[in-house]
């Protein structure tokens, strides 16, 4: 059994934790952060290939309603790396335990956080068992999130690397999308104006990947289309109504570089 692991970030101490640990994992009622943490591992790193999250359900709910910490959690979830179940049990401090280790997390907000290892060997075997079963019986979790890496390729594919790569790096200079004022169905619409692209093709493929109905995408125009941020052409086809295409009717967010549109959009939005 190695010593106590020391760090300032809650991934950095989880990174440090796996690699002790060798086979299947259980992290234990991790907190809210440490569940976060989880999903800005190394996706390129193996040593992430089962562990086995059982978290109180209101930790679970409140990450997935987050889009950037879900959607890089459902990234290992789709991937099979991860799975999450719902814990009733009421444990102290989050765990992190295989069948010969185990580490006790403990956070505090100004030194960081340390995972305290234990050293005896009967002890240690116990909480395994006891948390897999626990696992085991629990009801899993859905974090009804599409996993960030197919809401990228996929985005590319329907709607062009031009739009894809302006949500990327919206989404990459935001901490959250979870707000009321910049949600990941309005930076969809934001950019896709940016780029002159079509509301069909992006609500059909935000139905599609799981981000939103069309039918929310619908409203969110609307309501961006009331505040003076977005206005539409439409488009003649050759069969049917024309559609609409997107654009920016806000001098200031049109005349943003994309470095600093989340800023832009965020203050022309509260």
């Amino acid at each position: 059994m190695t010593g106590d692991i020391h760090a300032t970030t809650a991934t950095e101490l989880l990174d440090s934790v796996l690699a002790e640990l060798d086979g299947e994992c259980l992290l234990v009622d991790p907190s809210a952060s440490v569940l976060r943490a989880v999903g800005e591992l190394d996706h390129e790193d193996s040593r992430v290939s089962d562990l086995r999250v059982l978290a109180s359900e209101s930790v679970l709910k409140s990450v997935r309603d987050e889009f950037l910490a879900a959607s890089a959690l459902a990234d290992y979830v789709e991937a099979d790396r991860v799975s999450l179940r719902v814990s009733t049990a009421d444990v102290d401090n989050t765990l992190v335990s295989t069948e010969d280790s185990l580490y006790a997390v403990v956070q505090a907000p100004a030194d960081g956080a340390v995972a305290l290892a234990a050293d005896d060997d009967a002890f240690v075997a116990d909480i395994n068992a006891t948390y897999t079963a626990q696992f085991d019986a629990a009801e899993s979790f859905s974090l009804r999130t599409p996993g960030r890496t197919r809401v990228h390729e996929t985005l590319a594919a329907d709607l062009g690397e031009a739009i894809e790569s302006d949500f990327r790096a919206v989404l990459d200079s935001l901490d959250a999308v979870s707000d009321e004022t910049l949600d990941e169905v309005t930076v969809a619409l934001l950019v896709t104006a940016r780029n002159e692209g079509m509301l069909y093709d992006l609500s059909r493929w935000g139905e599609n990947v799981g981000i939103a109905s069309k039918a929310t995408f619908s409203r969110a125009k609307t309501t961006l289309e009331d505040e003076g941020i977005l206005d539409t052409e439409k488009v003649p086809i050759d069969v049917g109504r024309p559609r609409q295409r997107l654009l920016l009717d806000h001098d200031e967010l049109a005349a943003a570089d994309i470095d600093e549109f989340a800023a832009v959009a965020q203050r022309v939005l509260a």
